[in-house]
């Protein structure tokens, strides 16, 4: 019984440890790059316009409220970059569709939101990834804005 407890903790000791060190590789990549992939695959409708934190939109003509969106995706088997463009777009997809629940036509002041630590970049966004998952978090207002 004792060789048993001894063994668990073992165990439980080993696991926590490669817990400890598991991969979490911060990158800030292009929103242009990752965008692009919207045309071949067709996931942005079109409906919802973006703009990032300190690109310049049409007149706000309403502000409908603040959402942040908070995805994952498998990273397994693709590469680092493949993942974190995947997982932009589908927080991309979660504002167009909060957008248009809400009525809305655009999100503005989008930055990114990694563990609730903003970085407001008008060209780059930040994914984390690690072994089997890639994340990306977007902080940004849900707006009507005017056609010009």
């Amino acid at each position: 019984m004792k060789a048993l407890s001894l063994s668990l903790v073992t165990v439980v000791l080993c696991v926590a440890q490669v817990s400890a060190h598991a991969r979490d590789t911060q990158h800030l990549l292009p929103i242009a790059d990752a965008i692009q992939m919207k045309d071949r695959d067709g996931v942005l409708d079109g409906s919802v316009k973006f703009y990032f934190a300190g690109q310049k939109h049409p007149v706000v003509l309403q502000k409908l409220g603040t959402d942040i969106s908070n995805q994952k995706t498998n990273a397994f088997g693709k590469s680092d970059e493949q993942a974190c463009k995947w997982v932009f777009l589908s927080t991309l997809v979660q504002f167009q569709k909060k957008a248009q629940q809400l009525g809305g036509n655009a999100v503005v002041n989008l930055v990114s939101y990694y563990k609730k630590n903003e970085l407001a970049d008008s060209e780059k966004f930040e994914c984390h990834a690690g072994a089997v998952m890639a994340g990306v978090a977007l902080k940004g207002d849900i707006v009507k804005i005017g056609d010009k």
